[in-house]
């Protein structure tokens, strides 16, 4: 049995898998989806064989791929650690995961991304226990100063 694609079967398997992307928040089955959705229109133009639909789709998935976490992200990244980023997270609140010791920094963790990150090490004047809610006071370089407002 001899499986073939046609043009429109990759316009709708992509499609699906753009879709698929807004329940599926891992921002990886949207490459997929672009991929498969080359693959519709190239097979448009020019036919192919079920080999070579494969390869242009894993290819393309692929370059899609890189490309975001290689060149689109870090830039995005480095666009929101400017200082109006930096004072907008000021007043934003975490759970202690991980408490402080003397030789190290504690962890905590925010529910909404701050400056593209989840988790962050914090330093804090005052002994906090594991759960407590601490809100940023100020971001030094990749660590936060946090307090605990009672």
């Amino acid at each position: 049995m001899d499986i073939q694609l046609l043009y429109w079967h990759w316009l709708v398997i992509g499609m699906l898998l753009v879709v698929a992307e807004i329940f599926i928040p891992s921002f990886t089955v949207l490459w997929f989806g672009l991929g498969a959705l080359v693959v519709g229109l190239v097979e448009m133009v020019a036919p192919m064989s079920m080999t070579t639909q494969i390869l242009v789709w894993t290819v393309s998935s692929v370059l899609f791929a890189v490309g975001w976490f290689k060149a689109i992200k870090p830039k995005m990244a480095a666009a929101n650690q400017n200082k109006q980023s930096r004072q907008s997270a000021i007043g934003e609140s975490g759970l202690v995961i991980k408490l402080p010791s003397e030789s190290t920094l504690g962890t905590m963790r925010f529910s909404t991304p701050v400056l593209d990150r989840d988790e962050w090490q914090f330093s804090c004047d005052v002994a906090v226990e594991l759960g407590d809610r601490l809100h940023i006071q100020e971001i030094s370089d990749q660590t936060l100063v946090v307090v605990r407002l009672d």
